[in-house]
């Protein structure tokens, strides 16, 4: 396919996935209400728990309203997750035969659970480092969160661990549209773990490591799937072509 075609399919690619995120974020201005309730959960809990003045604080008059359209474009980024995991899979294969087009759905199928996952990944460690972090807090003093700081906390978390997630999606990708090979993958297996932990390090709010372990260990073990799927992918694309290894044959030779 020629650039110029690459660049329209892009194009086409994000427009839908944007209006498909508008679409959800619709949805999440109109459940808004009880959104704000599930995200500041953790502060209500631990205000209970420890019996302290521990609340969200807005200060702003327009923070409200800021706040609102947030939220809705988080819950629209969830609640659109199976179309513009779709947008991105047929992007990066736009090339399948028919008979390889039945892999959008096993994909499709099999990146939204793990889109997912990742999200309830990092909900599940947002408790533990809100009662971390706020843990520091001097005695006889009160604790009042800007609301605005905490929710987009909350909200990049979720969705860079379920951006994480979709590494193995991504991969296979990659690799049925002849872009990467397997052996690609397997080769620089120890870059890619380093690059999981420091992701991990990164990406988790706490210094603990059970959080960055939470995290980076499902990742290596996706990757680990991801790469045996290549591998195998590559093995029936060989014996159906003898020459689609050799370096001769182009981008996904010479990547290997």
């Amino acid at each position: 396919m020629p650039l110029r075609e690459h660049v329209r399919e892009l194009r086409t690619r994000a427009l839908l996935a944007t209006a498909g995120l508008l679409v959800g974020a619709v949805v999440g201005w109109i459940a808004y209400p009880w959104l704000f309730e599930v995200l500041q959960e953790p502060v209500v809990a631990l205000a209970e728990q420890r019996d302290d003045l521990i609340s969200l604080n807005f200060g702003g008059v327009a923070t409200p309203l800021d706040l609102q359209i947030k939220v809705a474009l988080f819950a629209g980024a969830i609640l659109s997750s199976p179309w513009w995991i779709y947008q991105l899979w047929a992007f990066v294969t736009p090339g399948l035969t028919r008979r390889e087009r039945w892999t959008t759905l096993g994909f499709l199928g099999a990146g939204v659970p793990l889109f997912l996952a990742g999200g309830a990944v990092a909900w599940w460690l947002l408790p533990k480092a809100v009662g971390l972090l706020s843990g520091l807090t001097p005695a006889d003093t009160a604790n009042l969160i800007d609301a605005q700081s905490y929710l987009e906390f909350i909200m990049r978390m979720v969705l860079a661990f379920g951006l994480a997630f979709l590494l193995p999606v991504v991969m296979v990708g990659l690799n049925l549209a002849g872009l990467v090979r397997g052996s690609t993958w397997a080769h620089g297996w120890r870059w890619a773990v380093l690059l999981c932990f420091v992701f991990a390090a990164v990406a988790t709010p706490t210094a603990d490591a059970i959080s960055m372990f939470s995290l980076a260990l499902p990742m290596c073990l996706l990757y680990g799937l991801a790469v045996g799927l290549c591998l195998l992918h590559d093995r029936r694309a060989d014996r159906r072509d003898p020459f689609a290894g050799t370096p001769d044959d182009g981008a996904g030779g010479a990547l290997a």
